[in-house]
């Protein structure tokens, strides 16, 4: 049996021993094994890292924008090049199908060719001055150092995520991965040095938040935190950055409804309904988490509901018919099981699922069966907070304005999504659905070009597009007199 591999800090463009010997062990959630052991960084080792981005900061933000672009483009190639083994490597790390591994690898190769392709469009603005001869000049420029924050269900792309606009704007940067997911940007860093990025421009730095993210968000010398992960965490996060007056965009939890009408597709709302829930075992901030169907169509959705669900493969997640994968962790699993068991003890109905799975390979990882409840409403806690795992909750609501008043009544505001023909519907949902995207008609995942942001207990700020782009440069304004 081959050792698995212990990596170090990824710090100057090298591999760079951490000041402790502590490591982290890094499990395949779905059998367990013993995948790597990846350094933990303290706080001197943050610093470091902070520090080394700093001095490469004055060379690469004088870069023209197409030259950093051109480093981006390589970096692109060679996760072309490597999509297999990146993916195999999310699978093993995250227990996501490989199937849905390599989309994932192609959305990074999206949002860093999106950040590569519009460097050039963080254009200022000339502007009369109040004097003669005078102008005023609104220009764009980097932050200075970045800090990353990520969370364990996309490993690789919530890294491309905030690595191609940081860079691409002329900031550096350095990540903190999720410490149960840490091995797809280690991976990417080995590309960096690869694809010639200069030294100090993409550090990673590995460890548990409490240490490692805590020392990126309170240092001086960050500028910009830009951090994944769950509403308490970013909470956490913009306490300790207010010190410092930092700026914080934090993508954080979500709720999403899925609202289907009585003039809906019903094959293509089950469709969607099932894969926006399912898809990496529920574990995705904008995955149909509340789904609300109205009642003259209720019994006919329910049933293609069942087929479905019930059709739902769940196993190796490195085998291509698998559909569903294991939880990331034994405590995921227990807090779903938990939320399920709690909403049975307050009047759901388990109409499939509802308990691990057990016997044989399932006994060596984290499997949940793919789980469908009804009567299901609005005040149970199912309802109210977020799931975050493979338990389709079915509510029936009486007519869209019903659907739209539940749909409406959460603390989180992040995805939601909308079946129906009716262009009146449509046209009402587009002012009174209070979500910061929308899905009509479609199942969810969003786009490099689009504009990824959510209201209330969903965060703050955006990521991805022009909008996204825009948030890694500052302004600055010069009042130009001869």
């Amino acid at each position: 049996m081959t050792e698995p591999k212990t990596y170090d800090l990824f710090i100057g463009g090298a591999w760079t021993r951490a000041d402790n010997t502590d490591h982290d062990t890094i499990r395949n959630p779905a059998t367990g094994e013993v995948l790597a052991r990846v350094a933990i960084a303290g706080e001197t080792d943050v610093t470091r890292a902070l520090r080394t981005a700093q001095d490469a900061f004055p060379a690469w933000s004088r870069l023209v924008a197409t030259e950093r672009a051109d480093y981006l483009y390589r970096l692109i190639e060679l996760i072309r090049r490597d999509t297999e083994k990146l993916a195999r490597i999310i699978t093993s790390e995250n227990g996501k199908p490989l199937k849905e591994a390599r989309v994932e690898v192609n959305f990074a190769i999206q949002l860093i060719r999106f950040a590569a392709e519009n460097v050039r469009r963080l254009e200022g603005n000339i502007i009369p001055g109040s004097r003669p001869g005078e102008k005023i000049l609104i220009e764009k420029i980097p932050h200075g150092v970045v800090a990353g924050i990520s969370a364990w269900n996309f490993p690789l792309a919530l890294t491309a995520r905030k690595l191609g606009p940081a860079v691409a704007a002329g900031n550096t940067f350095v990540i903190k991965p999720h410490e149960l997911t840490p091995l797809a940007t280690l991976a990417l860093a080995e590309l960096t040095v690869e694809a010639g990025f200069p030294p100090g421009v993409f550090n990673v730095v590995t460890g548990g938040g409490a240490t490692v993210g805590n020392a990126l968000v309170v240092s001086p010398i960050t500028r910009l935190i830009t951090m994944t992960g769950s509403t308490p965490a970013g909470r956490r996060i913009m306490a300790a950055a207010s010190e410092g007056l930092k700026e914080v965009r934090l993508e954080l939890g979500g709720k999403a409804p899925f609202i289907v009408m009585e003039d809906a597709d019903l094959e293509a709302a089950a469709n969607a309904a099932v894969a926006a829930r399912f898809m990496n075992c529920g574990q995705v901030c904008t995955a149909n988490e509340r789904t609300y169907v109205h009642t003259a169509v209720y019994d006919a959705f329910l049933k293609r509901l069942r087929e479905k669900v019930a059709a739902l493969k769940t196993g190796n997640p490195l085998d291509d018919t698998t559909d569903m994968g294991p939880k990331i962790s034994a405590d995921e699993l227990e807090k779903v099981d938990g939320m399920v068991r709690h909403a049975v003890e307050q009047g759901a109905k388990v109409e499939l699922g509802g308990k691990r799975l057990t016997g044989g390979a399932y006994d060596r990882g984290n499997f949940y069966a793919p789980t469908l409840l009804t009567d299901v409403n609005g005040a149970m806690d199912i309802a109210r907070n977020e799931v975050f795992g493979p338990v389709l909750s079915l509510i029936r609501v009486r007519d869209f304005d019903d659907a739209i008043t539940q749909a409406n009544d959460s603390r989180y505001g992040l995805s939601a999504y909308m079946f129906t023909q009716n262009l009146k519907y449509i046209m009402r949902m587009t002012s009174e659905l209070n979500f910061g995207e929308i899905y009509v008609n479609r199942e969810g995942g969003e786009a490099a070009q689009g504009f990824h942001h959510g209201y209330g207990d969903s965060g703050i700020g955006g990521e991805d597009g022009q909008y996204g782009l825009e948030a890694y440069v500052d302004t600055k304004t010069i009042y130009l007199n001869a």
